[in-house]
């Protein structure tokens, strides 16, 4: 039986901020602004009703939302409810019809939250559900892809007078390639609308109630703080997690290329790490760990980097000299463990030559 709606409340707009950017593994772009956002929405009188998936028609429409582009430029190019909300009126302009209903590409980072604005402006429920329940940085990495729907049309909007339909694509790595070079040309940052979905084709392929799930994580760690108890702990006891490592940041290598942000972090152990070093790659999300110098996370797990104090998690875009951070590992969706999934957002989709291995597989470590 499906939920019935519910209206955020500002608290659970708090909340799911702070735990999708831990759920974003370092990307999905910081949700600061983006929560701002909204707070100025709702001061204002605008709300948000959030929908069970199971509750949407077999026919209805559903917009799918995100920024796109590298998360460094994301923090000089600021987030804007209008801004956001101007690919979806091309997408329907193009359609010849309205939406149901909105939702979140990537429940990871600034994406989690990135429909709340569209449908705090528009009136348009929010569906408790996305497409890769974490952030990934290309858009054959969802579950829809996975599943092999339609990928087209797609539209892409600036913050000048640009937009763009791409009415057609020959598969899902070329509509990747197309939009990312629109991207790049508008200044690495853009929000997208993504092929519309059916309500049949989320409830069967979405990856559901993620969105309160980043609500639940965050208030785990917001009543650990205020129980004064270990926000890292609670992340791990929410998402039934494994803490791989835990130190200081030595030296960050990082560049924004191709509308991505790609690099490396080296991080020199503490405690009971003292003497190790993990170095985790990433694009634009965290993508394989190493420690001392062997594979020992990769994606489709979330590897997910937090402050070591306070559970905030941290971006590929803001990681540091000096941060004392812990390395985490949490369970990624099913879909993703699959031979198609496993091609799409394995470690080799990531260029690193390895075998996915769960860090949650039986006798590993």
């Amino acid at each position: 039986m499906p939920l019935p709606p519910r209206v955020l409340t500002i608290d659970d707009v708090e909340a799911l901020a702070l735990g999708a950017w831990i759920l974003g593994t370092g990307g999905g772009g910081d949700p600061y602004h983006k929560l701002l956002n909204v707070r100025e929405l709702y001061r204002k009188g605008h709300t948000v009703t959030l929908i069970d998936p199971l509750s949407l028609a077999d026919d209805a429409l559903v917009a799918v939302l995100s920024n796109m582009g590298a998360p460094l430029v994301g923090q000089e190019r600021l987030a804007d409810a209008a801004f956001a909300t101007k690919p979806v009126r091309t997408m329907e302009t193009y359609l010849g019809r309205k939406f149901d209903a909105v939702m979140s590409l990537e429940i990871g980072g600034g994406n989690g939250v990135h429909p709340l604005m569209v449908a705090a402006l528009t009136g348009y429920p929010v569906v408790d559900a996305d497409t890769m329940g974490r952030a990934y940085p290309e858009a054959q990495m969802t579950s829809v892809a996975v599943a092999e729907l339609q990928c087209w049309p797609f539209a892409l909007a600036d913050i000048r007078d640009n937009e763009v339909i791409i009415p057609r694509a020959a598969s899902w790595k070329w509509m990747e390639r197309i939009s990312r070079k629109a991207c790049v040309e508008v200044g690495s940052v853009a929000a997208t609308c993504k092929a519309p979905r059916t309500g049949r084709e989320v409830k069967d392929h979405g990856i559901l109630y993620t969105t309160t799930k980043a609500i639940d994580l965050g208030r785990a760690v917001l009543d650990a703080r205020a129980r004064h108890a270990d926000p890292v702990r609670a992340i791990l006891d929410a998402c039934a997690g494994k803490l791989l490592f835990a130190g200081k940041v030595v030296d960050v290598a990082r560049r924004a290329t191709e509308g991505f942000l790609r690099g490396r972090a080296e991080i020199d152990g503490l405690g009971g790490d003292a003497g190790r070093r993990f170095t985790v790659h990433f694009q634009n999300e965290f993508s394989v760990g190493y420690l001392d110098g062997e594979p020992v996370v990769m994606t489709p797990d979330l590897i997910c980097v937090v402050d070591s104090v306070s559970g905030d998690g941290i971006g590929t875009d803001v990681i540091r000299y000096g941060q004392r951070v812990s390395v985490l590992a949490l369970p990624g969706p099913e879909v993703f463990m699959s031979p198609k999934g496993l091609e799409a957002v394995g470690p080799r989709a990531f260029g690193f030559d390895l075998d996915f291995r769960s860090v949650f597989a039986e006798g590993a470590r």
